[in-house]
């Protein structure tokens, strides 16, 4: 019971029969089947679509690689607010990233780069970056 109040969709109990569960699964699988809507973020003149993974100015595809895609994504999807090099790192890179918060920088730079001004991140002194809405 507790399960699905935490969230679960369903439950089997011990002992089940292996059917039972292949059962269970497909009828969750027939529930979810075409749910996921694109995610698209206008930000500035660029359009980011997170189900595609492109990142577009106008009709003009930019290559973005993993990263520099998840940075991007992460900030805008936080518009406005001043985000540390830490609350990125553990946001793209993961809590259980091991490395120098410095990376964060050389990635921005790298976005910057590729966004040539069409979406405006902002260095926050003694913070970290803030990409501002538009």
């Amino acid at each position: 019971m507790l399960g699905l109040e935490l969230g679960a969709d369903d439950y089997v109990t011990k002992p089940f029969s292996p059917a039972e569960l292949v059962a269970r699964v497909k009828a969750v699988l027939r529930r979810t089947e075409g749910a996921a809507a694109a995610e698209i973020l206008q930000v500035g003149r660029a359009t980011i679509d997170v189900g595609r993974r492109e990142v577009r100015i106008g009709d003009a595809p930019l290559a973005f690689t993993t990263k520099e895609f998840e940075l991007l994504r992460f900030l805008a999807e936080r518009p406005g607010l001043a985000l540390s090099r830490q609350q990125i790192l553990d946001g793209v890179w993961g809590y259980n990233w091991f490395g120098d918060a410095r990376t964060v920088d050389v990635h921005v730079g790298q976005v910057r780069k590729k966004l040539d001004g069409a979406v405006r991140i902002d260095t926050v002194r003694g913070v970290g970056y803030r990409l501002e809405p538009s």
